[in-house]
């Protein structure tokens, strides 16, 4: 499957791996389209890549989705192509309390998120013959990670629906693509894990989306670049050894020797 000529819609595309997955399609050729909650970033994200349309939706909101179906469906009805990138990662003390709703604010955009788009955009897609989505998971799909529990339960859940979503479509006009990305130096991957992660490095993101669009170019199903490869390995051949070591990663360099 060719990545030139398509027509994308990129979910989260105002930073990190979104951002540069767009800067990457959009100098193939692509007619790309972003979506972000951030009319700051949005605007940046037009003035960095020529030729990118930018629009503000929320995926995690189902009256935002509704809106943004109609918009692209009317302005990009050769729509082909669906990244589910967006999503949240946050550093969750399990043992603190938080309001119900705000705990599972990961739920809402990492899982809802993807499922809401893939029925609202389905009818569209299953249009053009060659349509592609591609699910942006984790490596933490495989192996959770401690200090992010809600979003590793909503990864391994996203793996779970993709996997799915591509034995029900099998033999349709849209192939099933699922993207399991490891520690990469985005905002996300640092965030609210400064402290984790320090001394940690994560993948360069412009080889990430490299690595990524010749796996869909070369027909993979799964991509899983880096450490994402040796997660989803280990998960079978060691999966407690390689649980304790996520969880040493998880303490605060501070106390991890305590």
């Amino acid at each position: 499957m060719e990545m030139i000529g398509r027509t994308v819609l990129i979910t989260g595309g105002t930073s990190g791996i979104g951002l540069e997955l767009a800067r990457q399609l959009a100098a193939r050729g692509n007619t790309v389209i972003v979506t972000g909650r951030s009319p700051e970033r949005l605007q940046a994200a037009r003035e960095a890549i020529p030729g990118l349309h930018a629009f503000r939706s929320d995926v995690s909101d189902l009256a935002s989705i509704e809106s943004l179906y109609k918009t692209i469906s009317d302005r990009f009805p050769l729509l082909d192509t669906l990244v589910n990138n967006a999503g949240t990662m946050r550093n969750i003390k399990l043992g603190q309390q938080y309001s119900l709703n705000d705990l599972t604010t990961e739920i809402d955009g990492n899982v809802k998120g993807p499922i809401w788009m893939v029925q609202a955009f389905l009818p569209l897609l299953v249009r053009r013959k060659g349509s592609l989505i591609v699910n942006v998971s984790s490596g933490l799909a495989f192996v959770p990670f401690p200090a992010a529990p809600i979003y590793s339960a909503s990864k391994a859940a996203l793996h779970a629906y993709t996997q799915c979503l591509r034995a029900q479509l099998e033999g349709s006009c849209v192939s099933i693509v699922e993207l399991a990305p490891p520690g990469t130096e985005t905002p996300l991957f640092r965030g609210e894990f400064a402290e984790e992660m320090k001394g940690e490095r994560g993948m360069d993101v412009s080889v990430l989306v490299k690595r990524t669009i010749a796996g869909i170019e070369a027909g993979k199903t799964e991509i899983r670049p880096g450490a994402s490869n040796v997660l989803k390995i280990a998960s079978r051949v060691a999966p407690h050894f390689m649980f304790r070591q996520l969880v040493k990663l998880g303490r605060p360099r501070s106390s991890a020797g305590t």
